[in-house]
């Protein structure tokens, strides 16, 4: 019989549970500079270039301190944004698909820690076919709330009754690291989304557990009584 190292997963959303910054966040950012600051080319920009950006500064620093978005621009890059939301569902990965089935038949509590909004959280996770989470904390939350802030997951901690070594937060990115380091919680990194040596190399060196396909940190994650082959 098989029992979970944590009985509470906390997993990141974009490009952890579904493959959206390919198919959802880049187009949304090439449409908004094309939009919000023209003179700039990006013909030869990658996806990959996205993802470095994402990785550091972020892409709010990015565009606030980069590239000096005044709070219209940044309210005109939000609903540009979520244009690109609302018409594309993400596909959920589907070894992280099996995971989160398996998890929650076991009794495990799964939330969720994002910078998407909680609608479209709750319409992927329903597209995808996937249990809805106990708890969502999304973009909706007061700047304070949102990871990198450990206010979440002490939240989940008060409202759940978890102590910090029954978590583990699974995120792709650096602000999910400093999240659970703020809060004591066990982290690990989700590095299926892409095979960018730095951003790989950052995390596989500063987080307690690094994994490239979801497949292994389910192989991690459930643990088999003793005696069983």
């Amino acid at each position: 019989m098989e029992k979970l190292r944590f009985p509470c997963l906390v997993m990141d959303h974009d490009d952890t549970v579904v493959n959206s910054t390919a198919v959802v966040h880049f187009p949304a950012f090439l449409d908004a500079m094309r939009q919000l600051r023209p003179e700039m080319n990006l013909s030869g920009y990658t996806l990959e270039d996205y993802f470095r950006v994402n990785f550091q500064p972020g892409i709010l620093p990015y565009y606030r301190k980069v590239l000096g978005f005044s709070d219209e621009e940044m309210q005109r890059e939000y609903e540009i944004w979520q244009e690109h939301v609302a018409r594309t569902i993400p596909r959920v990965y589907p070894g992280v698909a099996d995971l989160i089935r398996r998890y929650t038949a076991l009794g495990g509590t799964v939330c969720v820690i994002s910078h998407s909004v909680d609608v479209n959280i709750r319409r992927d996770w329903q597209a995808g076919g996937l249990p809805e989470p106990r708890l969502i904390y999304g973009w909706e939350q007061p700047p304070e709330r949102r990871k990198p802030a450990p206010f979440p997951l002490l939240d989940i901690m008060e409202r759940l009754g978890f102590a910090p070594k029954e978590m583990l937060v699974v995120d792709d990115l650096k602000p999910g690291y400093d999240m659970a380091r703020a809060a004591g919680v066990a982290f690990a990194a989700a590095l299926w989304s892409h095979e960018i040596p730095e951003i790989r190399d950052f995390m596989q060196a500063k987080c307690d557990h690094a994994f490239t396909a979801p497949e292994a940190l389910a192989d991690w994650l459930f643990l088999r009584e003793e005696g069983e082959a």
